[in-house]
């Protein structure tokens, strides 16, 4: 997402790299230049030139100090602009009720049913909630199926009434269900429609009115660009919803309906998802976006990531053994299922800083390391914990095992020693701290 975006803001800021000042001519282009990459983006031309003009109007106001370069001062400006128009901070999610009851709203075809699996997972796995999944769509073929399935997969219950047509009767038994079984989140999945109707917009409407919700999340295709927008202003007149929901971030999106959804309805966005797998949801930080918009990473994000994933104990003992020169097959292979569990891994170099654009062509799979763990899983056990006994008849056994070649297998411990040899000048490293937040 905002890949082009962040190229075309970037080739505006050349327009003033290299100036010593900020003068009328310089801004006046570099502005230009931002406000068409924002409308080649989808985003309203309205809001465009008010984003634009707030711009232009703090960079002619600012004296730039001789450590700072006008180019450096306008990367500024634009950040705290686009942070701004997001939201500026992350909003906070309401889930203390008895039990909190989450409103899932939106067009057919948005993502809603995978964002509820996804929501009570994270309200699970994160939150240290007991959530119940709520099939409410009772018009779409195999909602309900869908969400049994996706129920299944992150261990969450879910309501259904295959026979019943009420939406509202089946929430209302939900409800009764979840107090009477110590559920303390209920998440109903309404129906959509293709288009927005009067049949949709009353029973959502109603569901609302009979379930006074602690939160009303409009779920939005983000790929829909500008008409997202219209629809979430039109959902907004009836629901006067809590929230909006990003989906699909990792398609080929504009990004206009993230820059303009905020500014148009007046509500925050509270999450951002991507991709089918149940744990890539994210809390929406307007400033990390907008950094990442800007090319900037978000470094932020990916320590979070991290922390969920790597358990500290483990890591301690790690670093423990990369110190003492120790670290083995079984010790790569680990780390590399870490990792995987983080997410997308073209996603997580993008938020490196500068890693985006070296990147950005580069056709990064998940399977990228499927070579490596065949030869590892090759391996005996004890093999893998002394690398140094593998000499050329051990190294044919496994790439017979592995059906690999003997130049990958070559190449493989070529690598892995060089690791360990860059691993050994760890040792002058200062110990690892703890997490911040952790004891």
């Amino acid at each position: 997402m905002f890949e082009n975006l962040s190229e075309k803001i970037a080739s505006a800021f050349k327009q003033i790299k290299g100036e010593g000042r900020i003068t009328d001519l310089n801004i006046a282009n570099t502005v230009k230049d931002i406000r068409k990459a924002l409308l080649d983006a989808d985003v309203n031309f309205k809001i465009a030139k008010e984003f634009t003009d707030k711009v232009k109007e703090k960079a002619l106001g600012q004296k730039v100090l001789q450590a700072v370069s006008p180019s450096q001062l306008m990367v500024k400006i634009v950040q705290d602009e686009l942070t701004s128009l997001m939201g500026g901070e992350a909003s906070s999610f309401e889930i203390n009720g008895n039990p909190a009851v989450i409103l899932i709203a939106g067009l057919q075809g948005s993502g809603k049913t995978t964002f509820s699996g996804k929501l009570a997972n994270y309200l699970k796995t994160q939150k240290g909630k007991s959530p119940l999944l709520v099939a409410a769509d009772v018009y779409r073929p195999a909602a309900i199926d869908q969400l049994k399935v996706l129920g299944a997969q992150i261990g969450v219950d879910v309501y259904a009434e295959p026979e019943n047509k009420d939406p509202k009767e089946i929430a209302q038994n939900a409800l009764k269900l979840a107090k009477s079984s110590n559920k303390n989140i209920v998440i109903i999945d309404t129906a959509g429609r293709l288009a927005v109707d009067e049949v949709m917009m009353n029973e959502v409407a109603s569901l609302k009115d009979s379930l006074k919700p602690q939160e009303i999340l409009f779920v939005v295709d983000s790929m829909t660009g500008q008409d997202a927008v219209n629809t979430a202003k039109v959902f907004n007149e009836r629901l006067d919803f809590t929230g909006v929901v990003l989906t699909k971030l990792d398609g080929d999106t504009r990004g206009g309906a993230a820059l303009s959804i905020k500014y148009t309805v007046d509500k925050p966005i509270k999450f951002m998802s991507s991709g089918e797998k149940m744990d890539t949801l994210d809390v929406f930080y307007p400033e990390r976006m907008a950094q990442r918009i800007l090319g900037m990473g978000d470094i932020t994000s990916l320590v979070e990531k991290a922390q969920q994933h790597f358990d500290e104990e483990q890591a301690r003992k790690l670093e423990k053994k990369i110190r003492k020169n120790q670290f083995d097959f079984q010790d790569f292979i680990d780390q590399l299922q870490q990792v995987k569990k983080m997410g997308n891994i073209k996603d997580l170099l993008g938020m490196i800083p500068g890693m985006g654009k070296a990147i950005k062509d580069i056709d990064i799979s998940d399977d990228a390391f499927k070579g490596v763990e065949s030869i590892i899983s090759s391996m005996t056990p004890f093999e893998r914990a002394n690398p140094d006994v593998i000499d050329m008849n051990r190294k044919k056994r496994i790439a017979k095992g592995c059906g690999r070649e003997m130049d990958e297998i070559n190449q493989f411990f070529k690598q892995f020693d060089q690791m360990k040899q860059m691993m050994k000048g760890m040792g002058n490293i200062p110990a690892m701290p703890k997490f911040p937040g952790r004891r």
